[in-house]
């Protein structure tokens, strides 16, 4: 049980304010943390993914025995003291070889949990491209429907957005695009169904990353080329923990508008009009019926009957009806 602190002055008052929810939350801290036993692989996994997510990262140099599906107090006490949301937890045991654990906090309190194994892993060392600086937001595909329908991929696609999204902003130029992370699924295993949630019965995710070159294309448009800067990882899907109801929905809750709010038309729901998954805004358009008797079509000559046609065929008709 964590114990209230109430502040004793103005200064403090105002730290424990900035630490409580916001409606418009700054770039979430992720805290970097290596298990009893991690290895190689683990640790150049850490150490490449908390380079794309600096400066708003945190590493713990010492080695912790921590077991984040067995106890959550260290967690808890971590998050509360460096006010930091995001976890990354690297353990390696002969059960569970190349463990990485992603776990998510609400109010110094565990959200959910998602455990994820490293089957493969190439470092950023080992290309040669232009590595993006700290604190650029990636661009972030999701190349598979299931990241839409699924509630395991679901989660992965909601706590890599929430690891690699920085501060909010409203527009981006094109020149401020550095670099892209693809997340996409391998094939999909026989025994696979949309019922699946079981790690053997569910298919690997593939995560790459590229720097985007811009190049002269002769348009206003740049033409766009991909070139890998790593790191490239194999995740395969293990243990989970969803988040509770209740928890869930008070960390999505969003705050009452003001009646100056409502006046200007925030929150007001627009007939018609939605954002696509591009986030861009579509709307539909309702044309009343239209009279295409009244059309003007355009005369053409070479549709135009020869003088005298029409009536020598209302005449030729005249003909067979009195016969």
């Amino acid at each position: 049980m964590l114990r209230v602190v109430k502040p004793k002055n103005a200064r403090s008052k105002r730290a424990m304010l900035a630490r409580e929810p916001q409606e418009v939350e700054p770039a979430k801290t992720a805290i970097f943390v290596k298990g009893s036993t991690t290895g190689e692989r683990l640790n150049g996994v850490l150490r490449d993914l908390m380079a794309l997510k600096r400066p708003n990262a945190i590493s713990f140099s010492k080695k912790n025995a921590v077991h984040p599906f067995e106890s959550t107090d260290s967690f808890i006490f971590w998050a509360q003291k460096n006010d930091a949301p995001l976890f990354l937890v690297g353990t390696h045991s002969k059960k569970r070889p190349h463990d990485l654990t992603l776990i998510r906090m609400y109010d110094s309190r565990v959200l959910e949990m998602l455990e994820l194994g490293v089957d493969a892993y190439v470092p950023m060392s080992d290309f040669s491209g232009r590595k993006p600086p700290p604190g650029h937001r990636p661009l972030m595909t999701f190349d598979s429907p299931l990241f839409d329908t699924h509630p395991r991929f679901q989660q992965v696609k909601s706590l890599l957005l929430d690891l690699f999204n920085g501060e909010q902003i409203d527009g981006i130029t094109l020149a401020g695009l550095e670099h892209v992370v693809q997340v996409s699924l391998g094939p999909l295993p026989a025994s696979f169904t949309n019922e699946s949630t079981e790690g053997k019965d569910l298919p690997p995710v593939h995560v790459r990353c590229y720097a985007m070159r811009f190049l002269a294309s002769g348009q206003r448009t740049p033409r766009v080329e991909l070139e890998p800067i790593g790191p490239a990882l194999d995740l395969s899907l293990r243990r989970h923990q969803p988040p509770d109801e209740d928890l869930w929905r008070a960390a999505t809750r969003k705050r009452k508008l003001e009646k100056r709010d409502v006046e200007s038309g925030l929150g007001r729901k627009r007939k018609n009009v939605a954002v696509d998954e591009g986030g861009d805004m579509v709307g539909r358009v309702h044309v009343g019926r239209q009279d295409l008797g009244k059309l003007q079509g355009r005369k053409v000559r070479a549709l135009k009957e020869e003088r005298g046609a029409k009536r020598r065929r209302v005449e030729e008709g005249q003909m067979e009806t009195e016969e």
